[in-house]
């Protein structure tokens, strides 16, 4: 059995967090070989974002076109676009991938905030319906439709249905973790089925970089199973193990990242020293 190579076009995260550094770290822990293509630079910490620079569109395409003109792949999951043009440019490539792609439309934040302008918004409504699978958040979701955020799980699901009926996907992963409530609850929508995804809400604040890390472990995981859902479940069991470690890492003085190599990492190598920074941080947030 060969290992699994997967393509994340995204931009990139200095704090290793999310972006194309957390895609890349997932694509390994889950066992398969990631390659990258850069659609931005960020200026960021755990703290915010303080500048964006856009990759030109023509060196996002060469990115591509050089990659696969000389590697296989076997999933591609896409992620931040920064731009109409690269979002345009990335759905020109869609067809010349030959494999399934999985859509992280980074377009608005779990907070509400827009990350890109009217026109690359969308451009990556046009993105949804070449794609495999689209995993929007809840005000992403609001986005694509042009209408209100859904409060419960049923407006979640008839949202979830509207993006297949209406935008075109072929299948949704429309994520409430951010949502209220004692499980993290995602919807799922294909052609066939609707079924909610359940999983334990863990108290922790270090969710930086969830959806990235969440879509990036769909499409690693994808070659091991026959049909999608399979692999969407064991992506979302994952990632609730990624959050639950969090708090062993210690990294800046915002909200963490995941912790990624959680089943990698042996536990004694998770440091008194960490631990006690971590303890440190989290009085500093609560005063």
């Amino acid at each position: 059995m060969t290992v699994p190579i997967v393509l994340s076009i995204a931009g990139s995260d200095p704090s290793g967090g999310a972006g194309i550094q957390a895609d890349l770290k997932t694509f390994s822990a889950l066992g398969a070989y990631g390659c990258a293509a850069m659609t931005a630079l960020t200026a960021q910490n755990t703290q915010g974002v303080t500048g964006i620079h856009v990759v030109p569109t023509d060196f996002v395409r060469r990115q591509v076109e050089t990659l696969i003109a000389d590697v296989r792949l076997d999933t591609v999951k896409i992620g931040m676009l920064a731009s109409a043009a690269n979002a345009d440019a990335v759905g020109s490539l869609i067809a010349s991938l030959a494999c399934p792609v999985v859509l992280d439309p980074v377009m608005v934040s779990t907070s509400g905030s827009r990350l890109l302008d009217e026109d690359a918004m969308a451009a990556v409504r046009r993105l949804v319906p070449l794609v495999d699978v689209v995993t929007p958040n809840l005000h992403e979701a609001a986005a694509l439709l042009g209408g209100g955020v859904a409060e419960d799980l049923d407006a979640m699901s008839v949202q979830a249905r509207r993006l297949i009926d209406e935008v075109g996907a072929q299948r949704v992963l429309l994520k409430g973790g951010h949502a209220d409530g004692a499980n993290a609850v995602d919807v799922w929508a294909d052609s066939s089925d609707l079924v909610e995804l359940t999983a334990p809400r863990i108290a922790t604040p270090n969710t930086h970089g969830t959806g990235c890390t969440l879509s990036s472990a769909i499409a690693a995981l994808r070659p091991a199973y026959d049909e999608w859902l399979p692999a969407v479940r064991a992506a979302k069991t994952w990632l609730t193990g990624a959050l639950q470690a969090a708090d062993d890492l210690a990294i800046g003085h915002g909200p963490g990242p995941v912790h990624h190599f959680h089943a990698l990492w042996p536990a004694e190598a998770r440091s008194a020293e960490a631990r006690s920074a971590h303890d440190v941080r989290l009085a500093e947030q609560r005063r």
